[in-house]
């Protein structure tokens, strides 16, 4: 029966709710951070690449552009890393928020790292900095009451957008 209600499906994301790309140990053979690297750019989403660390499209975005910054090593804590790999990261998270600007001209940027699975890391083996994209009235309810969040642009073209930006800069 017809009801009042509009429907918005993202049948896309009962893969991530199911966890079925989740890895299932900690090691480097089915790390998908290991993996991805391993991968051709746009088949893995990869934007751009430096000497010690890359950046990435988020799978599972909370906005569109929302990037990851991984280093290629296979290290779980922020303090493993390296003195060149700490300066990568930080530096390419700061090229991601240029880029983006130039790419979509987002209002302001969530940026973090959520270390161990208990703080929120989905996977929590292979570091990964947040670049999350943000614009005013980007967020409402449908979050909060339905689980759900519509973004506007497919992978594939926020893919093409930020990859063409990362070159331009």
């Amino acid at each position: 029966m017809p009801d009042s209600f509009e429907r918005l499906w993202t049948p896309h994301r009962m893969v991530y709710i199911q966890g079925e790309n989740k890895p299932a140990g900690d090691d480097e053979q089915t790390c998908p951070f290991c993996r991805i690297a391993a991968l051709p750019d746009r088949e893995g989403l990869i934007v751009h690449r430096g000497r010690y660390a890359y950046a990435v499209l988020n799978l599972y975005p909370y906005a569109p552009g929302h990037l990851l910054i991984c280093p290629y090593r296979h290290v779980a804590d922020y303090t493993e890393l390296t003195a060149d790999e700490t300066t990568e990261v930080a530096d390419l998270t700061q090229q991601a928020m240029v880029v983006l600007r130039r790419a979509s001209g987002p209002h302001g940027f969530n940026l973090g790292m959520n270390q161990g699975a208990v703080a929120g890391a989905g996977i929590a083996a292979h570091l990964h900095q947040h670049v999350v994209p943000r614009w005013a009235g980007d967020m409402n309810f449908l979050p909060v009451i339905g689980q759900t969040k519509a973004l506007p642009q497919l992978l594939d073209q926020t893919w093409q957008l930020v990859h063409d930006a990362w070159r331009e800069s």
